[in-house]
């Protein structure tokens, strides 16, 4: 196990192998975290209490996972929001992208099973299942389950307007 400088670290159990980077916060308060043998975390990671991570996972920098499972080779490599979910074997979890876990109310699961590649800058709104092997298409807000193999995309449709004049003071 390898620590970089200027690493919080509390409430935690570290596997072997597994390295943590340098301006990393991990805080399980009393529910825990693990990181599992040969994950990377950080640079300026920040894990929550709940945060389970398996062998091999990447969190990368400015990422936040809260109340979540990764599996063996999932990766959210860089400015992104894993709260209340579950992710399966080799995801690939695209930057800018959150899962939309609360309602306001009640706190909701996120499903993402094994082999979903999730595009950047999407919104995952829980509850949610993404099937198997699929793919969100960058940029999409999902709001309803996904099917296994699948593209998955939900965003506006581009429109340029010519001649547009920006106001002026």
């Amino acid at each position: 196990m390898r620590i970089g400088a200027n690493c919080v670290i509390a409430n935690a159990s570290i596997a072997a192998n597994a390295v943590i980077h340098s301006f990393t916060h991990i805080d399980g308060e009393k529910a825990g975290v693990s990181v599992g043998e040969g994950a990377l975390v950080g640079p300026f990671a920040r894990l929550r209490p709940g945060a389970n991570l398996g062998a091999e996972v990447h969190i990368g920098n400015f990422v936040e996972v809260k109340n979540s499972t990764l599996a063996k080779g999932a990766k959210a490599n860089h400015l992104a929001y894993l709260g209340d979910a579950t992710v399966g074997e080799r995801v690939n979890y695209g930057a800018g992208s959150i899962t939309a876990n609360y309602d306001g109310a009640f706190k909701h699961r996120t499903v993402i099973e094994a082999d979903v590649h999730v595009g950047s800058n999407c919104v995952l709104v829980a509850p949610l299942t993404l099937g198997a092997g699929g793919t969100v298409g960058g940029g999409s807000t999902i709001t309803k389950d996904t099917p296994a193999g699948a593209l998955s995309v939900a965003r506006g449709k581009q429109v340029s307007i010519a001649n547009w004049q920006r106001p002026r003071k």
